[in-house]
């Protein structure tokens, strides 16, 4: 992607939260408490992150990409310290005696697109334009660098209170899912992840490429689009290769956190009511959109919600009775889409074993 962010600073923090938003299809955290502990931590640092391609790495260099791990519902309640992300990698460094050289992005949709950027600033270390799911996803389990092999050991938690657990050896990336999962959950439902740590040449094989650059751009064309008077999902939905898939208002929520999730269920209702409802399932991301027996849509491509007027992506622990949403569909970047990637993030690893993934045409980058 020509023209990529190669620096943070506090003017490109609202679209990267926004288009982050857009990314996280309803998951990855609350992006409005993320871009205020980005601001925080930039005016403490010297005000600028730095940004690399993932091309500038040497091979040999190791880089860890970072995240926080819960339900989008706990994290709106417990707010973080601060300091877990990088205190989880220092912890990661002496247990090893290996020196990170650049953080990476575990996540890109959601609050896990900011998370990141404290981490970078407390550490010294750049941040890489990229990330490892190229969307939100629920499960640990479900990035390019795991489903392309890549050990998840040893990688480390820390908790708000200065805790940290490091896994030194599992024999599958789902064991360290269910585990890590267990232990989040006893570390108050949301905790810092350090996993997982690789070598230069590795990322460049497995990155999503320029992801962060995206949603920096999807966040700016909101805005532009806000200042301008123009419709903002038509112009997001342009931008990402997708389209509207519906416009209505929810007229129900099914949400409970379970197991350190959030999962649900929405209905909307056409706003000419012309249409028949369209019904949403969600695990902390959106997973399928179905309008009466017909399949829509279906993770991993990409489904979002963005408020009608200020074209505002909405959250999984935000949606309410009575929101007037556009739903964007949104194909998937061509990492996920392989039959490989499909047996960890197609619909029958969410619980849809006779629902086939068909991929809406195009890719996100």
């Amino acid at each position: 992607m020509n023209g990529g962010l190669r620096r943070i600073t506090e003017a490109e923090i609202e679209a990267i939260a926004i288009g982050a938003g857009v990314l996280g299809t309803g998951g990855g955290g609350s992006t409005y408490l993320g871009a205020i502990e980005a601001r925080v931590y930039l005016r403490e640092y010297g005000g600028v992150c730095p940004v690399i391609s993932v091309d500038e790495l040497v091979d040999e260099a190791i880089v860890c990409t970072v995240s926080v791990m819960g339900a989008p519902t706990v994290g709106v309640e417990k707010m973080a310290r601060g300091d877990e992300v990088s205190l989880a990698c220092r912890a990661w460094e002496e247990h090893t005696g290996k020196q990170m050289v650049a953080i990476g992005i575990a996540e890109i949709g959601g609050g896990n697109a900011l998370s990141p950027i404290p981490a970078a600033l407390q550490l010294g270390l750049p941040l890489i334009d990229g990330d490892s799911m190229g969307r939100a996803f629920p499960e640990l389990q479900m990035d390019t660098l795991m489903i392309g092999g890549v050990p998840p050991v040893p990688f480390v938690l820390g908790d708000c209170h200065g805790n940290v657990a490091i896994f030194n050896e599992l024999d599958t990336p789902k064991r360290a899912e269910e585990y890590a999962r267990n232990l989040t959950i006893e570390m108050g439902g949301s905790a810092a992840l350090v996993m997982p740590v690789t070598d230069g040449a590795t990322l460049k094989r497995h990155l999503i490429r320029d992801t962060l650059t995206l949603s920096w751009r999807l966040g700016n064309i909101i805005l532009e689009c806000r200042a301008n008077g123009e419709d903002p999902a038509e112009h997001v939905a342009a931008a990402a290769n997708g389209f509207i898939l519906y416009r209505g208002k929810i007229v129900d929520v099914f949400r409970r956190t379970v197991k350190g999730f959030a999962r649900g269920r929405m209905r909307i209702a056409s706003l000419d009511h012309g249409q028949e409802e369209l019904v949403i399932d969600f695990q902390n991301e959106n997973l399928i959109a179905v309008q009466g027996d017909q399949i829509l849509c279906t993770v991993p491509d990409l489904i979002s919600l963005l408020t009608l007027e200020e074209g505002e992506p909405v959250g999984t622990e935000a949606i309410r009775y009575g929101l007037r949403v556009a739903v964007l569909a949104m194909p998937a970047p061509k990492e996920l889409k392989t039959t490989t990637a499909l047996a960890s993030v197609g619909p029958a690893a969410f619980g849809y074993p006779d629902v086939a993934f068909q991929a809406l045409p195009g890719d996100l980058l």
